[in-house]
Formats: structure tokens, C-alpha cells, sequence
């Protein structure tokens, strides 16, 4: 069919500088005249468009339809040979990340701004993904920055709208649409990794006694979960809840922590359940929380780590190495150091973890923001998560016969083998950028006068005393491509193995967010009631004289953190 391009004029916008994460703004921004079409085309600019083939997916969220079109129009105009598309332009991180390495596409398009709010007046995102599977790199992320920067047109293809309901092979002026489902590559992928059969028949035979529940939040996961744990696992529909991908997750937060996914804590609560899970908007993260159990994911990546060789995909294949983000607990450090594993500190953002599982050294990582993973695919993988652990419970009572073994119980015994981090983090959302650069810069004169080194602090409230043993700013020098990445966060380190970290976050859409984590460890030595001590408890005094070194609340201007995890 004949088809007609066009060459539109247009001008450069200020900021449209994308991370890791891509490119997050406000729908209104995204809505302008031409700023989307200058961001899509940029991305073309800065890859070889021309005989390529493409996935595109997101998490459903508002403004993702019209901008599916839009890809089509100015990629089909670039060259791009064939778009892989999901059905209703839905297709989870973990589930892209997939089609593109189980397919061969040289890379992918994300509609996402992950767990960020969705609707007319919340979030967006734009994010390119690579032919690993994984984030685009930065000078493949710097390249399309640039090119925002000089943009003077952008090229379109006129063409109808593709119908994003229809599955099938279509042709779109001189380029072929592929809509897929976007549940089924994903299912059989998890499928070759865990032991599904073990988990049925343990699901099945403690249908009293273990209750599931899982809760997509309203985001992208509700269909695969559906298809996970009512279609392969026999689970009944009630084990499944918010499983309906809406373009504002219903009203809510799709951010899978205790205080926003309220909805899963308060019914595991009201009804006891012994084992419920939540992922957030575009399926990359999880929590895992139970009847008087909340795991934390510094403590899930460990376990899992060490469960590792009840997993098919990690016996058959072993463990090549693990790794966390810095500010991650060091728990699975210890994993490593036991079982014998190269292990790996590196920044926050996947890329760094792919780079490592592209040179065959990395087999599992998390992050201490609710991401877990392993080298299945080149993202983190909420629903990876939660299977992994229906896996190993599975494992687990198979071992233990005469009793039930449950979240709690595989913590406990965790702990008394590797000692316990406690650990927390609390984010301070949407504070004065000029609050949280003072921050910054306070904690980085006390580094290069070296001020706080060795002073002694005393908490108020607990009268445990910490001295400071030193202070540095995290960098990285990563051992596969020699790349640097500097200023990855501060890092106060007390002479007991406590340490408190702080950073700005680039993952919101306004404002500064300022994330302090704080970390103690007590070894497998300790007493059994101080193991199983709350975490608000255990860390109660290191927190407060955190607060106090780093005068956070002077400089943001806030008494208490928006989210405590």
C-alpha cells in the first residue's frame, strides 16, 4: 500500500535528559506539542533504526496508547523493519526484556515510569532498552540527550492506527506490526526456571494451612499473575487481587513497600494469610509479606541465594556469582563468602548487573528498592521473585514434612546461619531540590575535613553510643567495560559494622527525593530474641544519630519521611 512520510519542523526542549529509567515527567509535559514525537525521534537518531527490530510495551498507564501510535508512525518513517507489540500495549519490564533476547530484537521501547503514580496528572515515562534485554547503557542514554538538544524535525509516516486489540501479523505502510500476547512468552520462561510441580502439589496439599494472595496493585502484573497462580498453580481466583491494569492503578501508588501497598498488608492482616506478595505498575519489583512477616529485600535476595540449588534453572546452570546494589544490606555478602561466590558492590541501576551477567559472572542481585533478579533476562522481575519463594517454601516443607514452614520460619533459620542485618530505608519524596543539595554538600565538607571521623555519638533514647569510623563517597569502576561512575552516594560507616547511607534519587518527576538507609548487623551468635527483634527496634539508635550527623531534617525542612520500608 502507498504510503506518505512527512518531515514536521520543530525546536528542542529543555530536559529531556533520560537515565537508567528513561525519561519521567508529568502526562501534561509529555502531552505538549511535540515533545514526544522530539524524544521518540531522538531515540531513533542515536540507534540504527533502519532494517531494525523493535518491542514495544509499558505498564497500561495513562497516555500509553496514543503514544504506542506515535513510536509506530516515526519508527515506521526511520526504517524500523518490524515492531513487536503487546496486546493493548501491555507488556511487563521483566516481559520485554524477555521478548527481546527470546526474539532477537536488536531493542526495545518501555511506556513506563515503573512505580511511580499513573493518570492524567501523574507520571510518564519513555525508556529505550538495548539488545541484551537490559537498560540502555549511558552513552547510548547521553547520545539521545544530545540529540534532544539539536533536534530540528522529526519524521512521521501517515498510516492508520494499528488496532493494538487485535492479535496477529499486520502491515503498517513499510513496516510489519507483530501485536502479541503478552502473557505467554513469560509464562513459559518461568516455567524452564522453577519447579512448578513441586509448587502445585505443595499449593494443593496445604490449601488449608498455606493461603496465597497476591496483589498487582492495579498495574501491569494482574494479567500474568492471573496466568501464573489461577491458571498453571490451580490457586482459586481469591488468591489474586487489584489484578486489573488501569491507566492510574486505580487511584493508588503502584509501589510495592508496606505504607502503598496497603491494600495487600491489610488483608494479609485481616485474614491471616500466611504468604502474600505485591508487585508495582510495570512488574520489575516485589515485597513479600505474610502473617506477621514482612521480608525485607536485602533479607530476600540472600535467601534466595542460598535456596539457590532448589531452583532448577540455578542446579542445572549453578551460581556464577551474586551481587547488590550499595545501598542493599549486605546479607547476601555473606551467602557469597559461605558458599564460596564472587560477589559484587555495585551503583543502583541494573545495567550495572548486566554487565556482569553478559560476561557470565553474575546469577543473582537485588536491589534494596523491592527489585530481585537474575540473569534469566536483563531487569529486575517482581513475579521471579515471588515464584522463586514459592519455590523454596516449597523446597522447604518437602524437607520438613511434619511441619509447616513458613516466611518466618525460613527467616529464623536464615539468621541463625548468617547472623541478621537489620536494615531500613526511609525516602523523603518531593523535597526542596536546594534542601537536598545542602545535604549534599554538608556531608560532603565533613568527608574532605574529615570532622565527624571518630567522634563518638550517643542515642537519646536507647543510650547506645556509635563512633565513627569513616566516611566516603561510593564509586564504582566496573570490571567488565572499565567504566567509572562517581558519586553514587555517601557512606558513614560506624566502628560496630553499622553504616548509614544517603542519596539523591533520580526516579521522581518533581522535586528532590533523598533516600537515607540504615544498616547493623548482629551475628548468628546473638540470642534468639535479639535475632528476632523488630527492625524499628533493632535500629531505633542508629537512626537517631543519623538524623543527627547529617542535620537531614534542618536541611529538608520535613519532622518525618514520607515512606518507611
Amino acid at each position: 500500500m502507498p504510503h506518505t512520510m512527512q518531515e514536521i519542523p520543530t525546536k528542542p526542549f529543555d530536559g529531556q535528559k533520560p537515565g537508567t529509567s528513561g525519561l519521567r515527567k508529568r502526562v501534561k509535559v509529555f502531552q505538549q506539542e511535540h515533545y514526544t514525537e522530539n524524544f521518540i525521534q531522538s531515540i531513533f537518531n542515536s540507534i540504527e533504526a533502519k532494517g531494525s527490530t523493535l518491542v514495544i510495551g509499558g505498564d497500561g498507564r495513562y497516555f500509553s496508547p496514543e503514544t504506542v501510535q506515535t513510536i509506530l508512525k516515526i519508527g515506521s518513517a526511520n526504517g524500523v523493519e518490524k515492531f513487536i507489540v503487546g496486546k493493548d500495549s501491555i507488556l511487563s519490564t521483566p516481559a520485554v526484556s524477555n521478548i527481546i533476547r527470546k526474539y532477537k530484537a536488536n531493542g526495545g521501547i518501555l511506556l513506563t515510569a515503573s512505580h511511580n503514580p499513573g493518570g492524567p496528572d501523574k507520571d510518564f515515562g519513555i525508556k529505550y532498552n538495548v539488545s541484551n534485554g537490559g537498560p540502555a547503557p549511558e552513552n547510548v542514554t547521553n547520545k539521545i540527550y544530545e540529540n534532544t538538544k539539536t533536534i530540528v524535525s522529526y519524521k512521521v509516516i501517515e498510516a492508520p492506527p494499528v488496532d493494538l486489540s487485535k492479535i496477529g501479523e499486520f502491515s503498517y505502510g513499510p513496516t510489519k506490526v507483530s501485536i502479541i500476547d503478552s502473557v505467554a512468552d513469560y509464562v513459559v520462561l518461568l516455567e524452564s526456571i522453577f519447579d512448578f510441580p513441586l509448587i502445585k502439589s505443595f499449593l494443593s496439599s496445604h490449601s488449608n494451612d498455606f493461603r496465597v494472595l497476591f496483589d498487582g496493585l492495579n498495574g501491569v502484573t494482574g494479567p500474568y499473575a492471573q496466568a501464573l497462580f489461577v491458571d498453571v498453580l490451580g490457586l482459586p481466583k481469591s488468591s489474586i487481587q487489584n489484578c486489573i491494569p488501569l491507566p492510574d492503578f486505580g487511584g493508588g501508588h503502584p509501589d510495592p513497600n508496606l505504607i502503598y501497598a496497603h491494600t495487600l498488608v491489610d488483608a494479609v492482616e485481616k485474614d491471616g494469610i500466611e504468604f502474600g506478595a505485591a508487585s508495582d505498575g510495570d512488574g520489575d519489583r516485589n515485597m513479600i509479606y505474610g502473617k506477621g512477616a514482612f521480608v525485607t529485600p536485602s533479607d530476600s535476595v540472600a535467601i534466595i541465594a542460598h535456596w539457590a540449588d532448589a531452583i532448577p534453572y540455578f542446579k542445572k546452570g549453578g551460581v556464577k556469582g551474586l551481587a547488590r546494589s550499595m545501598p542493599t544490606s549486605k546479607a547476601i555478602d555473606l551467602v557469597a563468602q559461605k558458599k564460596g561466590f564472587e560477589y559484587f558492590e555495585v551503583p543502583t541501576g541494573w545495567k550495572f548487573f548486566g554487565n556482569l551477567m553478559d560476561a557470565g559472572r553474575l546469577s543473582i542481585c537485588g536491589e534494596e528498592s523491592f527489585g530481585t533478579g537474575s540473569d534469566h533476562i536483563r531487569e529486575k522481575d517482581g513475579l521471579w521473585a515471588v515464584v522463586a519463594w514459592l519455590n523454596i517454601l516449597a523446597a522447604a516443607n518437602r524437607e520438613s514434612p511434619n511441619r509447616l514452614v513458613g516466611i518466618n520460619e525460613l527467616l529464623y533459620a536464615h539468621y541463625a546461619i548468617y547472623g541478621r542485618s537489620f536494615f531500613s530505608r526511609y525516602d523523603y519524596e518531593e523535597v526542596p531540590s536546594a534542601g537536598a543539595n545542602a545535604l549534599v554538600a554538608h556531608l560532603n565538607h565533613a568527608l574532605d575535613s574529615g570532622s565527624l571521623t571518630n567522634t563518638t555519638h550517643k542515642s537519646a533514647s536507647t543510650g547506645t553510643t556509635f563512633t565513627v569510623s569513616g566516611l566516603y563517597d561510593f564509586a564504582y569502576t566496573d570490571p567488565i567495560d572499565k567504566s567509572v561512575s562517581k558519586n553514587q552516594g555517601q557512606v558513614i560507616t560506624f566502628s560496630d559494622g553499622s553504616r548509614v547511607v544517603f542519596r539523591l534519587s533520580g526516579t521522581g518527576s518533581e522535586g528532590a527525593t533523598v533516600r537515607m538507609y540504615v544498616e547493623r548487623y548482629v551475628g548468628p551468635e546473638a540470642s534468639a530474641e535479639e535475632l528476632k527483634r523488630d527492625a524499628a527496634e533493632g535500629l531505633k539508635g542508629l537512626i537517631e544519630v543519623a538524623l543527627e550527623l547529617s542535620k537531614l531534617k534542618e536541611f529538608l525542612g520535613v519532622d518525618k519521611p514520607t515512606v518507611i520500608t
